[in-house]
């Protein structure tokens, strides 16, 4: 996987050094790595995450909101990218009419009392619906009760535990899916996330389980910790579990 310093990431984002270096500083974006000389390095899944975080920007969420919820263990980014799109489309089809309003304007002459091409009414509630979907679910506000007392080597080792449970599922990979041993792993996984992130019911469950097998960085990461193949093998014993 290629990385990059932070001098060519700056470059290629227009996101300044200094940003970066604050993103780094409260651990919204951290570094893949450094150079021998203290730099930062990043890699694709890095800028991946940076990719995550401007697109919230764009939603107007506070750096602080989205660090929660980009590393929640339930973030749906297909989900997020389509609320950006929406909000994306919403503005450009703004921008659209005031460019035409203003050139009707040169054009005639003449002076328009119309005001209703500056109403960003529909755009801002939009906005406001997109953050209360993140911000106002129970299993959100209960992860983000727990996470208030986390460190940062608490987050860390919780990482580290939630992924070797995945690679235990990798281990098992040959076995069916419907096997006692594999269905008393999904038990496993579900009982650590209602200990550690939230109340995770079998209809929570099933949902996370179609985020693992479904591509993107929860299923790169899922079968980095336990082999090609873990995240669609975990996703097919949670389904029988939930069934």
């Amino acid at each position: 996987m290629p990385v990059r310093t932070v001098n060519e990431v700056s470059k290629l984002t227009g996101v300044s050094i200094r940003t970066l270096q604050y993103y780094d500083s409260i651990g919204l974006l951290k570094p893949s790595g450094h150079t021998e000389s203290g730099y930062r390095l990043y890699d694709d899944t890095s800028l991946e995450r940076l990719q995550q975080i401007l697109l919230f920007k764009e939603l107007e969420f506070p750096l602080k909101e989205i660090k929660k919820i980009i590393d929640a263990p339930d973030f749906d980014k297909n989900k997020a990218l389509d609320q950006q799109i929406e909000l994306l489309t919403m503005k450009k089809e703004h921008l659209e009419n005031l460019i035409h309003f203003a050139r009707e304007i040169k054009m005639s002459g003449e002076k328009k009392m119309d005001f209703t091409v500056f109403d960003t009414k529909k755009m801002d509630e939009y906005s406001k619906r997109a953050k209360e979907q993140w911000g106002q679910t129970p299993e959100y506000k209960e992860y983000e009760e727990k996470a208030k007392i986390w460190t940062d080597e608490d987050q860390k080792d919780m990482m580290n535990d939630f992924m070797n449970i995945f690679a235990e599922f990798g281990q098992m990979k040959e076995m069916a899916p419907h096997c006692e041993e594999v269905q008393l792993q999904v038990k496993k996984l579900q009982e650590y996330i209602t200990e550690h992130f939230y109340d995770c019911s079998k209809e929570i469950l099933s949902c996370l389980g179609k985020m693992y097998s479904g591509g993107g960085e929860f299923t790169e990461n899922i079968d980095k910790a336990g082999g090609i193949g873990t995240a669609e093998f975990t996703d097919k014993a949670i389904e029988v579990y939930c069934k």
